[in-house]
């Protein structure tokens, strides 16, 4: 019998594939001879697509996560690939953190209508709109900022961490819950006229190979006319903990996908996002928890930036350590914030 192929386990998202599908690219490139194949698993978080993940106290730890762990520990499954701000801090016994990809871009993204678009439909409006009980479709003009938008505009976010940030620079506005994937999410907000904008992370838009054009339109396959976008600089808004890294989960004694995951590994990224999740560690805190951090490599120092909106005033915080030390200057940011 031919030895079996080298499981790579994924949600079956379609950023969760590309995701995977790169990863998959990367090992074949890397190890010719051997076989890999994608086995997709369906997580609790995507039988809870109605359930409000702001509500963090009333879901399971892991939401993303749980079933691909439990392939590994069964070794129905070899290697998992996650998005990293999906995987809890805390790893079942049997299983680590074997690699972390090369990170993306960790900004956030503002979407939201386009009222140039709007005002060329207007000669055929939706059936529906204007009319009493029905309000009309806004929209702004291309580069719009959080600092640009009218008081009372309604963003669409489930994050806690990007709402508290949100609130803190323009308590004026409304935020209200969205749930959904990248596509649905951005249906919502083309159709629905209660939602003005919504936030998304620029590295997800890219894996699924959506775009901002230099006018500042959002365009892919899968995006509905008329919507724009803009990007929001870490200054404005810090990422959550290991956003836009893909991290792959091993069970801890398989040398054959340690000595795998060594060529799959981005060593500075991986000194980030340890420093970050060691961060949220420290903080008690969860992927839903009202605090982000940010670590980028300078030289052989890191320099972390971080955020608490939990137990009171918001405390911001920023400090330099070494980068051979992550976890550590992880755990100092969170004293820092937490003093």
């Amino acid at each position: 019998m031919p030895e079996r192929p080298i499981l790579i386990a994924t949600r079956g998202s379609a950023l969760a594939l590309a995701q995977a599908h790169a990863v998959l690219d990367q090992c074949r490139a890397a190890f010719p001879a051997l076989r890999f194949e994608i086995k997709i698993l369906k997580t609790t978080g995507d039988k809870l697509q109605t359930a409000s993940l702001a509500k963090s106290e009333s879901l399971p730890k892991g939401l993303f996560t749980k079933e691909l762990e439990v392939a590994l520990l069964e070794r129905r499954a070899d290697l998992a690939v996650h998005s990293l701000k999906d995987l809890p801090t805390d790893l079942p016994a049997g299983l680590r953190l074997g690699a972390v990809g090369n990170r993306a871009d960790v900004r956030e993204v503002l979407v939201y209508r386009d009222a140039e678009f709007l005002e060329r439909r207007t000669p055929h409006p939706r059936a529906d709109e204007g009319s009493p009980g029905h309000a009309a479709r806004r929209g702004w003009k291309p580069g719009l900022t959080l600092e640009d938008f009218p008081a009372g505009a309604t963003v669409a976010t489930s994050s806690t961490r990007r709402r508290a940030q949100l609130l803190a620079v323009r308590p004026d506005l409304r935020t209200v819950e969205i749930r959904g994937n990248v596509a649905t999410r951005l249906r919502k907000l083309a159709d629905q006229p209660e939602l003005d904008a919504t936030m998304l992370a620029a590295a997800g838009l890219q894996r699924l190979r959506f775009a901002i054009t230099p006018e500042g339109r959002l365009r892919g396959d899968a995006v509905p006319e008329g919507l724009l976008a803009q990007v929001l600089e870490p200054e404005t808004m810090l990422p959550c903990v290991g956003q836009a890294a893909v991290g792959i989960e091993v069970r801890e004694a398989d040398e054959r996908i340690a000595a795998l995951c060594q060529r799959l590994n981005h060593y500075d990224t991986l000194q980030c996002v340890t420093a970050e999740r060691a961060f949220l560690h420290a903080m008690g805190g969860g992927c839903q928890s009202p605090v982000a951090a940010y670590a980028q490599v300078m030289g052989d120092q890191i320099r972390i930036r971080g955020v608490s909106f939990r137990d009171g005033p918001v405390r911001r915080a920023e400090l330099k350590g070494p980068l051979r030390d992550p976890a550590g200057l992880g755990e100092r940011l969170a004293a820092a914030l937490q003093g």
